[in-house]
């Protein structure tokens, strides 16, 4: 099997089984990101405690790889600092956006999206959740760690 079969193979997995579907009422962190040119919409709950994003989910729709980039994004943040997820937006952001070597260590899964450079008009898409989380993190932090809810428009 190709690696490209590969990958595609991990992208569809995601959007026909997601990860961490569903909603938190206790979020620390709401936001919602839309791509209004083709559809996409991903709205991310966030749990923290002592500067960890202690559960994730996500809801959404859209094209298989915006949803499937979120159901990767929330696994490979859950259980980690804001630093380590800071870490690790920035390596999806430079692979996805610069071209840089993906570091499978940081990405997981997150690694089978680099594919997708090869349709640049889809990027927005496999961006738009990552985005949406960078968001709605910095203004978490920005609030001082109170409860915050965000709008992101790609």
């Amino acid at each position: 099997m190709a690696l490209d079969d590969l990958y595609r193979e991990v992208i569809m997995d995601h959007y026909k089984r997601p990860r961490n579907r569903g909603m938190l009422k206790c979020a620390e962190v709401v936001v919602e990101g839309a791509n209004p040119l083709c559809g996409d919409d991903v709205t991310l709950w966030l749990e923290i405690d002592d500067e960890t994003v202690t559960k994730v989910r996500f809801a959404g729709h859209g094209c298989s790889i915006s949803q499937a980039s979120a159901s990767i994004m929330t696994e490979a943040i859950e259980g980690r600092s804001l630093e380590e997820i800071d870490e690790i937006v920035q390596a999806l952001r430079g692979m996805m956006l610069e071209g840089e070597q993906p570091n499978e260590e940081l990405l997981g899964d997150g690694i089978a999206l680099e594919g997708v450079r090869q349709f640049p008009v889809r990027i927005k898409c496999a961006v738009l959740g990552w985005n949406t989380l960078s968001l709605g993190l910095r203004q978490f932090a920005e609030s001082g760690g109170k409860p915050v809810e965000a709008h992101h428009r790609e």
